[in-house]
């Protein structure tokens, strides 16, 4: 065919188009000619991935092979002269000063001393007896070498009165300067206090203000066009959801993202990882989070939280130090240089191989503002492989009168959701015994005098239906049509009992994740996670400790589950990623699947409709 024949055909193929035109019929759209994967990128890139931690913040377009981590923290600048200073910690938290948390921390460490002791290292050998006092006599002895009287390290300029200070700039803020130091997230929700900086307000400000600068100035995308810009945000698999909802109203209404999609981290996790199904551990710095994932779904029951991580080994590790007779004898828990330097000495020294026994000797570095750079001599024995030991054995932490442990309720409820969970149990046991009642009334109609018993429901339905614990009495009587109240009462009660005081045990890591996998529903469903453990997060970035894990899991899990699991594959470096990013990777692919379409809250809708969307949209049960 020639060229002439070939421009006869398209004309009369477009003189047909305009007939069916003017006959009323539509022509296809034909999309852009751009290739697919072209189209893929083009999309990704303008999906900004949030995952905030309690010190780390990560961000990143969905197309960036990695994040930027920027430290989670602000430095804001007093109104008022004279005003005081305030810092939230980074390694002091609530529960160490109590009367008994020195001998539980004692007890404790015990413990951890008897399990190193009653193993024997890989070869058959004793480990050799190294005792602190041995340590302690060469340490005191040891003075710093002055590698240079000028550390170049400087305080961040305040001259021209910033208002706030992120990330690095705000972590060199001299403490003489006159600002407060704030990290506006703690153990994995808001954090809220009763100090200065601690409303739910304030920490809203403090995010909005972190992000707001990292997407500026690291992202280099201008606040003014985020209106162009798609949002995914991580959040963790037990959730606070007043917090998550003002923080997508954050979002949405006053950074001014177009769109957003929430979801939980452990799923996120899975998709980074290229799992369908796994236990997913995160140790994070603050807190400890397990929960099994089958198929992109998190099982609600599965899900529990501990509340010590990466910084509770680290606090700990430097008693242990200090017991050891630590050279460095100014470091201060309350200085946030001096715990960055223990976290690097944790990070350095710890490890979980028990082949590594006796006395070894270390070196590190003091490079402070104003200071001169110092170089110390360090021998330590068992201490770091106790210090990470003590994640299997919280009790070492001294925490005492906290909440350690933390299970998934169900909501309280929401005045601008009135259809919530709430209302759907409530409506759906009302028709189910309705329907029930029409039914035994067609199948087996009563004689005379009987009517009155045609409320009354089946003992096995009342058993499921007061598992709940957060069910309000009024609602509990609903639910159950019209049980006896006082028997209502005392099933929720102790229930609640039993909760509490199971929240209020410090379970070990170990221990945490049997719990998970043993309430999940099916046998199937637990071989599976048995199967593969995945561990995640910066907490357990330990020498030794994938097979230290897989050998407790395997010691303490159920006979009955031995002969049915082939294998209990532990993972801590899926496709030799570092595990800290694996989350953040999640929500990178779960930006360019096709079922992420129907998640995506909209400005619009989120304006009109609140937290409604939440419930409607969420790819897990609000």
């Amino acid at each position: 065919m020639t060229q002439t024949d070939r421009d006869a055909e398209n004309g009369r193929d477009r003189e047909k188009d305009r007939e069916k035109e003017q006959r009323g019929v539509k022509r296809p759209i034909v999309p852009a000619a751009v290739p697919e994967p072209l189209q893929e990128q083009i999309q990704a890139n303008f999906i900004v991935v949030i995952h905030p931690g309690s010190k780390t913040l990560r961000m990143g377009r969905a197309t960036d092979t990695l994040p930027i981590t920027v430290p989670h923290i602000i430095a804001r600048r007093h109104k008022q002269p004279g005003q005081r200073r305030y810092e939230d910690q980074c390694l002091l938290r609530e529960g160490l000063n109590a009367t008994d948390s020195n001998e539980q921390r004692q007890n404790g460490l015990k413990m951890v001393d008897q399990v190193i002791w009653s193993k024997k290292m890989s070869n058959g050998v004793r480990r050799t007896p190294v005792s602190a006092e041995q340590a302690r006599l060469y340490n005191r002895q040891i003075r710093p070498a002055v590698l240079d009287p000028n550390s170049k390290v400087n305080w961040t300029n305040t001259s021209h009165q910033p208002e706030y200070l992120v990330g690095e700039e705000a972590l060199y803020v001299n403490p003489t300067d006159c600002y407060s130091i704030h990290w506006p997230i703690c153990r994995g929700h808001l954090n809220i206090h009763s100090g200065p900086g601690g409303s739910l307000t304030a920490a809203l400000a403090d995010l909005e203000t972190i992000w707001s600068h990292a997407i500026q100035k690291l992202l280099e995308i201008p606040l003014k066009d985020l209106k162009y810009y798609r949002c995914i945000l991580l959040i963790p698999d037990i959730y606070n959801r007043q917090h998550v909802k003002e923080v997508v109203n954050m979002l949405l209404d006053k950074m001014g993202f177009s769109a957003v999609v929430v979801h939980q981290e452990s799923v996120c996790v899975t998709f980074g990882s290229g799992l369908s199904s796994a236990c997913v551990v995160d140790v994070g710095d603050q807190k400890t989070s397990v929960c099994c994932v089958e198929d992109g779904v998190s099982h609600r029951s599965s899900r529990l939280c501990l509340a010590y991580g990466g910084s509770d080994v680290t606090r700990c590790f430097f008693w242990l130090m200090q017991r050891a007779g630590f050279p460095y004898r100014e470091c201060q828990l309350s200085n946030k240089l001096d715990c960055m330097l223990l976290q690097q000495l944790k990070e350095s020294f710890c490890h979980l191989d028990q082949d590594i026994s006796g006395l070894q000797d270390h070196e590190f570095r003091t490079c402070f503002p104003d200071s001169p750079v110092l170089l110390y001599q360090l021998r330590l024995g068992d201490e770091k492989l106790q210090a990470p030991m003590t994640l299997f054995y919280p009790a070492a932490f001294g925490i005492v009168g906290q909440k350690m442990t933390t299970l998934l309720h169900r909501s309280q409820g929401d005045a601008e959701d009135p259809h919530d969970e709430h209302f759907l149990l409530t409506t759906q046991s009302k028709q189910d015994q309705s329907s029930k009642a029409t039914t035994d009334r067609k199948l087996f109609p009563k004689p005379a005098g009987f009517e009155g018993e045609s409320n009354m429901c089946d003992p096995s339905e009342k058993g499921s239906l007061t598992h709940d614990l957060e069910l309000g009495h009024t609602q509990a009587e609903c639910l159950v049509g019209g049980v006896d109240a006082e028997e209502t009462s005392s099933a929720l009660l102790s229930r609640k009992t039993a909760v509490t005081q199971f929240e209020g045990k410090a379970l070990g890591v170990d221990k945490a994740i049997l719990h998970s996998i043993d309430s999940c529903a099916s046998d199937e469903t637990k071989r599976k996670m048995y199967s593969c453990i995945l561990v995640v997060g910066g907490g357990l970035l330990f020498h030794g400790a994938q097979e230290f894990l897989q050998h407790r899991i395997l010691n303490k899990m159920p006979p009955s589950f031995r002969c049915l699991v082939e294998n209990v594959d532990v993972i801590t470096r899926p496709k030799d990623l570092d595990s800290r990013v694996i989350a953040w990777k999640g929500g990178a692919v779960l930006a360019c699947l096709d079922t992420t379409q129907e998640l995506w809250i909209h400005q619009r809708e989120w304006q009109r409709f609140g937290v409604r969307m939440l419930r409607e949209r969420a790819a897990f049960v609000w």
